[in-house]
C-alpha cells in the first residue's frame, strides 16, 4: 500500500512539474516571439534611415558617356576618403534611368537636371539639397539651335521640320521648350507637338549629338542647354559661325545634387558639406565643370523648382518616358 502511494505521488510530482515547464517553454516562446517582433519594427525603423556600404552616385549624359566615367572617377575617390566609405560613380542610360535607380535605392546621389529631379521627387520622395552655379546664375535658359544657312528664323518656320533633343526627361533638351512650343501654336499635347506639328523627332542622348545632328543636317533644330556649341567648338571649330540660336525659352532652375530618402539625415548633412567645400578646391570644381559646365556648387530647396513641376503638370499625362 505504501509503495502504491509513493508511486502516485511520484506520478503526481512529475505532472506538475512538466506543467510548470510547460508554462516556462509557453512563456519563453512568447517572449522570444516579442523579441524577434521588436527586432522587426527596430529593422524596419533602421531601413528609412541608413548609411549604405557602398555610395552610389548616378550621373546622366550631356556628352559622351565614356568621357563622363573617366572624369568623375577622382570625384568618387575624393569622396571616398571624405566619407570613409566606398564610393562609385555610374553613368545612366537616359534621366529616366536615373530617376528609377533612385526609386529602387540603387542609386543614392543623383546629379540630376530639374525636371529629372521634379520626377524623382514626386514618384520616390528624394530630396534635393545642393544646386548648381553657372556664370554666377542658379538658372539658366534653353536654346533653340539651327542651321545658319537653314532660312528658320521664327519658332513658326519650325513647323514640318526635324527636331533633335537628348532625352524626354530632360528640362532643357525637352520640357521647357516642349511647353513653349505648345503654348505658342495652341497644341493639346507632346504627341500632338511631335507627330502634327513636327515632321520627325530625334532622340539623340546627349545634347551635342543633337546640335550635331543640326550641323550634320540630320536635323533641322536641336533643344539644348545654353550654349552647348562651346563644347564642340575643339571638334568642330566653325560650330559657332554654322550653327545659330534661334531663340529661348524662359529661365529654369539649374541642376540638382539630389539624394534618396532612405539615407540618413547626419550622413546627408556631411555630404552636403563636402560637396561645399569643393567650391574651394579647384581640382573638384574643375571636375564638376568639365562634366556639367559647373562653376561652382549651392545649397538649394525644393520650392526652387515650383515652376519646373508646374510645367510638368500641364501635359505630364502626354508625355510617355
Amino acid at each position: 500500500m505504501k509503495k502504491f502511494l509513493s508511486l502516485l505521488l511520484v506520478l503526481g510530482l512529475m505532472f506538475v512539474l512538466a506543467a510548470c515547464g510547460g508554462s516556462d517553454s509557453e512563456q519563453d516562446t512568447d517572449t522570444s516571439n516579442g523579441e524577434d517582433s521588436a527586432s522587426e519594427e527596430g529593422s524596419t525603423e533602421e531601413s528609412e534611415q541608413m548609411i549604405p556600404d557602398t555610395l552610389v552616385m548616378g550621373f546622366v549624359p550631356s556628352q559622351d558617356s565614356d568621357t563622363i566615367a573617366d572624369t568623375i572617377e577622382p570625384l568618387a575617390e575624393r569622396l571616398s576618403e571624405e566619407l570613409g566609405i566606398e564610393v562609385q560613380g555610374q553613368v545612366m542610360t537616359n534621366y529616366n534611368a536615373l530617376v528609377e535607380a533612385m526609386g529602387a535605392n540603387q542609386v543614392h546621389v543623383g546629379f540630376i537636371p530639374a525636371f529629372g529631379y521634379v520626377l524623382a521627387n514626386e514618384q520616390y520622395g528624394v530630396e534635393v539639397i545642393l544646386k548648381s552655379i553657372r556664370y554666377g546664375s542658379g538658372t539658366y535658359k534653353a536654346q533653340y539651335v539651327v542651321r545658319a544657312d537653314s532660312g528658320i528664323e521664327t519658332l513658326a518656320d519650325l513647323e514640318g521640320k526635324i527636331w533633335a533633343y537628348n532625352d524626354k526627361g530632360s528640362t532643357s533638351g525637352y520640357l521647357f521648350p516642349a511647353n513653349q512650343l505648345m503654348e505658342e501654336f495652341g497644341l493639346e499635347s507632346a504627341e500632338q507637338l511631335e507627330s502634327e506639328f513636327f515632321s520627325h523627332t530625334m532622340e539623340t542622348g546627349g545634347h551635342d549629338n543633337s546640335a550635331i545632328a543640326v550641323y550634320e543636317g540630320d536635323a533641322d533644330v536641336a533643344t539644348t542647354f545654353d550654349d552647348v556649341r562651346t563644347e564642340l567648338e575643339e571638334e568642330y571649330p566653325d560650330v559657332m559661325e554654322k550653327l545659330t540660336i534661334l531663340g529661348y525659352t524662359e529661365e529654369i532652375p539649374n541642376d540638382t545634387i539630389s539624394v534618396t530618402k532612405e539615407l540618413d539625415d547626419e550622413f546627408v548633412q556631411k555630404l552636403k558639406e563636402i560637396f561645399l567645400s569643393f567650391n574651394d578646391d579647384e581640382e573638384m570644381i574643375q571636375i564638376m565643370k568639365d562634366v556639367y559646365n559647373w562653376d561652382a556648387i549651392d545649397e538649394a530647396t525644393d520650392e526652387e523648382y515650383q515652376i519646373v513641376k508646374d510645367t510638368y503638370a500641364k501635359f505630364k499625362d502626354n508625355i510617355e518616358l
